[in-house]
């Protein structure tokens, strides 16, 4: 049951509704109840899955773009346009941050980056950083 709550919390915080994950995952690893790599596992693959959701809505962000309910405003995804252009794919390791990392990987569908290269950076991005998380809290 831990293992489903995180892969959640991990791919809800992934998308532009704000959430996070890493509380969660702090609390089970000092529960100490289940393994430590496939806590990392499972937090990574949600968080990358739903990194995979805001890509995808980027790629067709011009069905919604002028809906009222739609998450992200004109500026801030002009500007993260701007610094993917300029910093390329490799932008995508700091998909992990809070705040700019969800538009940032919106704006990969967005720039019509292939599927495969985006899941393979964002999920090294994402899993490093649980595996820093981790290491913190049980080093």
């Amino acid at each position: 049951m831990s293992y489903l709550l995180l892969f959640f919390s991990a791919l809800l915080a992934a998308t532009l509704i704000p959430a996070q994950s890493e509380a969660l995952l702090v609390s089970l690893l000092l529960n100490g109840k289940d393994s430590f790599w496939l806590l990392i596992a499972v937090a990574t693959f949600g968080n990358t899955l739903g990194s995979v959701i805001n890509w995808w809505l980027g790629r067709y962000l011009e069905h919604f773009r002028d809906k009222r309910w739609f998450p992200v405003n004109a500026v801030t995804l002009e500007r993260a346009q701007q610094q993917f252009q300029r910093y390329g794919w490799w932008v995508l390791l700091l998909s992990w941050l809070p705040i700019v990392g969800d538009p940032l990987t919106m704006v990969a569908g967005v720039m019509r980056m292939p599927l495969l290269p985006f899941v393979a950076v964002v999920a090294v991005a994402k899993g490093v950083r649980y595996w820093v998380l981790g290491w913190l809290v049980m080093g």
